[in-house]
C-alpha cells in the first residue's frame, strides 16, 4: 500500500492522523521542498524528478517489497496532482489517498466566492493556452495553475493579444505564507508586474459578451464584408458534415470574418478553433466576432495557406470554405495535416472547384459525400413575403482512414 499525502499549503496546518503516517513512513518520497518540511521523518528519501515513470517505478518497487512507502504532494494529490498517476499506474487498491486543501479552495476563500463554480486549468508542460481559452469561453472565472513559462504576465499578454481585455486577473502568492500576496489586476498591469513563483491565477470577466454564442447567429449579427458571409443555414449543414467533438482542434481555412470559426467554438467546447485568413481587413471582422461572441478559443492567423501551416497543430477537423479557387494545393495540404480518423468538408460554388474538390479526394481514396443546399429566405414584397433565393451551394466530405 503506498499512502499518498495531500499536504495542503501549509504542511503545519495537516491533522495528526496524517503527521502519523508521514512519521511511519520507510520511504518517504516527494519534491526536495516537500522533502525539507520533514526533517525529523526517518527512512530512505526519494526525490520526484523526470521521467515521472521512473520515480513510480521505483516507488512500486520499494512498495512491491512491503515497505511503508509515502508520498508526499502539495495541495490536493488528485486535484492536478500525482495522485491520479499513482492510482493509475497501481490501481485503486494499492494506493490511499489523503487528501489536502487545494490552492484553489484557499484562493476561492480569499475571494469570497464558492470554488465549485470556478473552472481550473494546468498549464503545466503545455506550448500553448489553448486549454485557457477554451475555459474562458464558457465560464465566468477561470483558475490558471502556472509554470515557469506560463506566468500570470505572460498570460495577460497572451489574454491581451486575443483581444480578451473583458477580464480582471486575481494573483495568489505565497499563499499560507508569511509572504502572502493576494492582489486584482487589469490585465495591462498584470502583463508588466513580476511575481513569486509559488503563485496561482484566477481571471474573472468583469463584462459579458455583446452576443450570446450559439449555433445558428443571425448573418447580420455578425461583421462581415458586403455579402461574403456563409449563410446560417449552409453553416449548420457544413458543420454537421465535420462532426466536431468537444475536444476537436478544428481548422477553418479561408474563414473569412469567421462565421463557421465562431460557431465551430460551440462544438468544439473543449478543444480550438484555427482561424487562417489571408487577408487583414477580413481577418479584423474575425477578431471583431470573437469578441461580440466570447469565442475565445478560436485563434486568429493572418497568413497564406498553405504556407502558413506549419507550426500550427495537427486538426481533427477541417473546413475549407475560402481555398477551393486556389487550386489543389491548399485541399491537399490540408489532408496531409489532418489527423487519422479525421474529417474534411469543403464548400464549394463553382462546378470547377468541386469537380478539383473530387479529383482530390478519389486519388487519395477518400470515399466522399456530397450535399447540394440551396437557401431561400423570406423578404418583404408589398404587402406580403417571398422568398429569395441565394446561390446553390456544394458541401463535399471526407474521412481520413
Amino acid at each position: 500500500m503506498i499512502e499518498v499525502v495531500g499536504l495542503g499549503l501549509n504542511a503545519e496546518l495537516l491533522c495528526g492522523a496524517t503527521r502519523e503516517a508521514i512519521a511511519r513512513a520507510e520511504v518517504l518520497a516527494g519534491g526536495k521542498r516537500q522533502l525539507a518540511a520533514f526533517p525529523e521523518a526517518g527512512g530512505e528519501r526519494l526525490v520526484i524528478s523526470a521521467p515521472v515513470k521512473d520515480f513510480i517505478a521505483a516507488v512500486s518497487e520499494r512498495a512491491a517489497k512491503g515497505l511503508r512507502v509515502v508520498v508526499l504532494a502539495d495541495g490536493d494529490p488528485l486535484f492536478y496532482g500525482i495522485g491520479r498517476t499513482l492510482v493509475e499506474t497501481m490501481g485503486r487498491d494499492a494506493v490511499r489517498i489523503h487528501p489536502g486543501v487545494t490552492t484553489l479552495q484557499t484562493a476561492a476563500a480569499r475571494m469570497g466566492l464558492p470554488w465549485h463554480d470556478i473552472r481550473a486549468v494546468s498549464l503545466h508542460g503545455r506550448a500553448d493556452h489553448a486549454p485557457l481559452f477554451a475555459a474562458m469561453t464558457w465560464y465566468e472565472r477561470v483558475a490558471v495553475f502556472t509554470d515557469e513559462e506560463h506566468t500570470p504576465a505572460t498570460i495577460a499578454t497572451a489574454l491581451l493579444e486575443r483581444g480578451a481585455d473583458a477580464y480582471g486577473m486575481w494573483v495568489f502568492e505565497d499563499l499560507e505564507m508569511p509572504s502572502e500576496r493576494v492582489g486584482l489586476y487589469t490585465l495591462q498591469h498584470a502583463a508588466t508586474e513580476r511575481f513569486s513563483p509559488l503563485n496561482m491565477a484566477v481571471l474573472e470577466r468583469r463584462r459579458k459578451a455583446p452576443l450570446s454564442l450559439r449555433l445558428g447567429i443571425p448573418d447580420e449579427e455578425l461583421a462581415h464584408e458586403a455579402d461574403m458571409i456563409t449563410k446560417w443555414p449552409v453553416r449548420a449543414v457544413g458543420l454537421a458534415a465535420l462532426s466536431i467533438d468537444p475536444e476537436s482542434v478544428v481548422w477553418d481555412v479561408g474563414a473569412g470574418s469567421g462565421a463557421v470559426s465562431v460557431e465551430a467554438a460551440v462544438l468544439a467546447s473543449e478543444g480550438q478553433v484555427v482561424a487562417v485568413e489571408r487577408d487583414p481587413g477580413r481577418l479584423a471582422m474575425l477578431r471583431e466576432n470573437i469578441r461580440r461572441t466570447g469565442a475565445w478559443s478560436v485563434r486568429p492567423v493572418l497568413g497564406e495557406a498553405p504556407e502558413v501551416f506549419g507550426p500550427l497543430p495537427d486538426p481533427d477537423r477541417v473546413f475549407l470554405g475560402g481555398g477551393l479557387g486556389q487550386g489543389e494545393a491548399v485541399l491537399r495540404a490540408c489532408c496531409q495535416r489532418l489527423r487519422p480518423g479525421g474529417r474534411i468538408t469543403a464548400h464549394a460554388v463553382l462546378l470547377e472547384s468541386l469537380s478539383r474538390a473530387q479529383a482530390v479526394f478519389a486519388d487519395l481514396g477518400w470515399p466522399a459525400a456530397i450535399q447540394q443546399v440551396q437557401v431561400s429566405q423570406s423578404e418583404t414584397l408589398g404587402p406580403g413575403l417571398r422568398l429569395k433565393g441565394h446561390n446553390p451551394v456544394f458541401v463535399i466530405s471526407a474521412a481520413k482512414p
